[in-house]
């Protein structure tokens, strides 16, 4: 009987290795074969991890990662340490998950116009999404605008701790006028993942909208950014 068994788990552990999968359905033959875009997030990133365990596949692992910090948002956002927490991750493949993700975002950075011109709510949350940090602290960013509404600037002016950002007005509005813009939009993230608007947010773009009035610097929205998702103030009927 417990040869049985030995065997039976044996079987079961085989049936879990990467090479009993077909030769046309593992990762790394099928981005040869079809190339990066046909390919799924978890196959993708079954690359980067290369192996799994003894009881998962490297597919598998991927898998799981992606279900555990809820896709690849969540995995820009977990630290070495969160990376390591999971079974199978240890510091090599932790660093290098982190470094593919960070050359994805730093090409994502490079590619983009360099002053581009905001028209819709979409296009200043695609720049301030490029340049938030994915962790878990919330950060208040400022897109400096001439009066075409092209960019001229971007700062991040506070970077604090979880659900602690302030909307420090008069600091925002130094570097607007130092730059001599002629309007800005201000956006700052949510690391919760919901973007809904606060009732502090909703008092900070009120206080925003009369200290623009009064410096003759147009708030063209506030943004709430909780990647991939936002939230625009003025469509929401608060500007």
């Amino acid at each position: 009987m417990e040869e049985n068994a030995a065997l039976a788990s044996a079987a079961a552990e085989y049936r879990l290795r990467m090479c009993d999968i077909p030769e046309g359905e593992r990762p790394r033959e099928r981005f040869a074969q079809v190339g990066p875009s046909a390919m799924s997030q978890r196959e993708l990133l079954a690359i980067i991890l290369r192996s799994g365990t003894k009881t998962m596949n490297a597919l598998q692992l991927a898998e799981r990662l992606l279900q555990q910090f809820n896709g690849l948002h969540g995995l820009a956002r977990a630290s070495l340490a969160d990376l390591q927490a999971v079974e199978g991750v240890g510091l090599v493949k932790a660093i290098e998950i982190q470094a593919a993700l960070e050359l994805g975002r730093r090409m994502m950075l490079a590619e983009r116009d360099p002053k581009p011109q905001i028209r819709s709510p979409e296009d200043a949350a695609q720049v301030f999404m490029a340049f938030m940090s994915n962790d878990e602290q919330e950060e208040v960013h400022v897109l400096l605008l001439d009066a075409r509404h092209r960019v001229i600037d971007r700062r991040m002016i506070y970077r604090g701790t979880l659900n602690a950002a302030n909307m420090r007005l008069a600091e925002i509005f130094r570097e607007a006028v130092r730059a001599n813009c002629a309007a800005i939009i201000v956006g700052h993230n949510h690391p919760s993942g919901d973007p809904t608007p606060s009732p502090e947010d909703i008092a900070a773009t009120r206080a925003l909208a009369q200290a623009g009035q009064l410096l003759g610097i147009e708030v063209v929205d506030h943004l709430i950014i909780a990647q991939p998702h936002f939230v625009s103030l003025r469509e929401r009927g608060v500007l």
